[in-house]
C-alpha cells in the first residue's frame, strides 16, 4: 500500500467519522443521507454477513434513493419485505403461495411465526402486531400506486422524500422484527 493510498484511506475514515457523529452518511452519487436511523442501522446489522444478495441490493437502493428518487425508494422498501418473506418461506420449507405479491407471502410467514394477534396475550402487543399488518399492506399499496415498479395512470402521486423515508423506515422496522423473530425461533429449535 503506497503512502498516498494510506493517507487517502485515513482521510476517508476521518470524513466518515465526522458524518457519523452528525447522523449523516455518504451514498454513491454524491448524496449525504441521514445514516443514523435506528431501523435501518439494525436491519443493516441483521443482514450483514448473510447470504441474501437481493436484500442487500434493495437495502442499498432504498437508502441511496430516498432523497433523489423517492419512487425507487418506495419500491425498494417493498422489495426488501417481499425478499425476506420469500427467503423465509424457502428456508423453512413452506408452501410458496401461487400469487407471490407482498400480502400473500407475508400471510404465510406471519402464520408460521405465530404472529396472529389473537394468539398474543398482551393487548398492547396485539395492537402493535396488528399495526404491522397495516404497514405491510400500506407499503405494498404505495409501491403499486406510487412506486417505480408500475407506471402511473392519470392520477400521479407527488411522492416527497419524507414519504419515501416513512415507507423505508416502516419497512425496515417490520423486516427487523421478522428477522429477529425468525432468529429467536431458530435458536429455540437448535
Amino acid at each position: 500500500v503506497s503512502e498516498y493510498t494510506g493517507k487517502k484511506r485515513d482521510l476517508v475514515r476521518k470524513i466518515e467519522a465526522v458524518l457519523a457523529r452528525n447522523a449523516l452518511q455518504y451514498r454513491t452519487g454524491g448524496y449525504l443521507t441521514g445514516g443514523g436511523l435506528a431501523p435501518s442501522k439494525k436491519l443493516g446489522e441483521l443482514i450483514h454477513g448473510r447470504d441474501m444478495p437481493a436484500i442487500h441490493r434493495e437495502f442499498d437502493r432504498a437508502m441511496e434513493s430516498v432523497e433523489a428518487k423517492p419512487r425507487d425508494a418506495v419500491s425498494a422498501a417493498s422489495n426488501i419485505l417481499e425478499s425476506i418473506f420469500k427467503i423465509y418461506i424457502e428456508d423453512n420449507g413452506l408452501q410458496m403461495p401461487d400469487k407471490q405479491d407482498l400480502q400473500p407471502v407475508f400471510k404465510v410467514v406471519r402464520a408460521d411465526l405465530g404472529l396472529d394477534p389473537g394468539s398474543i396475550e398482551d393487548q398492547d402487543l396485539q395492537r402493535i402486531i396488528s399495526g404491522l399488518f397495516s404497514i405491510v399492506d400500506g407499503i405494498g399499496a404505495l409501491r403499486t400506486h406510487a412506486g417505480s415498479a408500475h407506471s402511473e395512470g392519470r392520477k400521479g402521486y407527488k411522492l416527497e422524500p419524507r414519504h419515501a423515508r416513512l415507507a423505508v423506515n416502516a419497512a425496515h422496522t417490520v423486516a427487523t422484527f421478522i428477522m429477529e423473530t425468525w432468529d429467536k425461533r431458530a435458536v429455540r429449535k437448535g
